[in-house]
């Protein structure tokens, strides 16, 4: 039997599926859609269908590791309330998932699986602490401090994209208003693009305008870096955190959302602070909260 594990990163507009070799690399990889109005049975039986064909290509699979959106309650396996996957409100997913595959199930917040990813094998491996931003259909954060995630009292440390840019901003799927996520998230920058141009179009298509050199564009990816380098500079100061490491859909932009993040930084943080400030993105894109998931698979064995 081999040491083989399956990744599951469940996300508000798709999933990822992965069967991971104990040496790290992917032998197969599939891509579900998923969509607000998911529901965790008929999620569940979509996933039974790829992993009884991931079984052909492994000589045996020991663990699952699956990411979601959070919040989530990574002790007891149970998805709490995402805000992009709202029929998923007080799911036992990992009951669930041990019960229909008879196998050891971890659960755990996306943006803590890619940072672990990040850590152990991308951007942040040469790093002893990092903040890991993912900015997709919806924006959070993960922290690791000299090698161990933290968590906060109750897991919801990191939740940065629902706290306040503007307290008189719009209102955010979270029912607050002016939220970093209403600035950087995917649907939010296609939002304020058809704000300024009459045209609705998708994130990724915002982006490659933008990359085209189309004025619009790059006016709302310069709005969402400048959101982002408000973030960095805040948790910088409130974490004396150097590295920070950006991952996601949205982050596909590269630096036409990194140089606008970078330049506003040192206006709201300490210049001793914002003058040691690393902001880069994802060494392993996709695969970052896969190989989250799979690191925190193999820890049950």
């Amino acid at each position: 039997m081999t040491d083989d594990v399956v990744a599951i990163d469940l996300g508000g507009t798709k999933s990822v599926l992965a069967l991971v070799a104990p040496d790290n690399t992917i032998k197969a990889q599939v891509r579900l859609e998923t969509g607000r109005e998911a529901r965790p049975e008929a999620v569940l039986a979509d996933f039974e269908e790829v992993i009884q064909g991931f079984k052909g290509r492994s000589q045996g699979i020991r663990a699952i590791g699956l990411c979601a959106p959070g919040p989530l309650d990574h002790e007891h396996g149970v998805i709490v309330n995402p805000t992009n996957l709202p029929h998923f409100f007080n799911t036992p997913l990992r009951e669930m998932l041990e019960k229909r595959f008879a196998l050891p199930t971890v659960i755990e917040h996306d943006a803590k699986a890619a940072a672990l990813g990040e850590f152990h094998f991308g951007a942040g491996k040469a790093e002893q602490s990092l903040i890991y931003i993912v900015i997709g259909t919806g924006v959070g954060a993960a922290i690791i401090i000299h090698g161990q995630l933290y968590r906060g009292l109750k897991n919801f440390a990191g939740e940065f994209g629902h706290t306040t840019l503007d307290r008189f901003g719009e209102v955010c799927n979270c029912g607050s208003r002016g939220c970093f996520e209403t600035y950087m998230s995917g649907p939010w920058i296609a939002k304020r693009y058809a704000m300024l141009n009459q045209e609705e179009i998708s994130g990724a298509e915002v982006v490659k305008r933008a990359e085209q050199g189309e004025t619009k564009a790059l006016e709302v990816l310069s709005l969402a870096g400048e959101a982002l380098g408000i973030a960095v500079a805040s948790m910088a100061m409130n974490f004396d955190i150097e590295c920070f490491v950006v991952g996601g859909g949205v982050s596909i932009a590269g630096e036409l959302l990194l140089a606008p993040a970078r330049k506003i930084i040192p206006s709201y943080s300490f210049k001793s602070v914002s003058s040691r400030i690393k902001l880069v993105s994802s060494a392993l894109r996709e695969e970052a909260a896969l190989l989250g998931c799979a690191f925190l698979a193999r820890q049950t064995f």
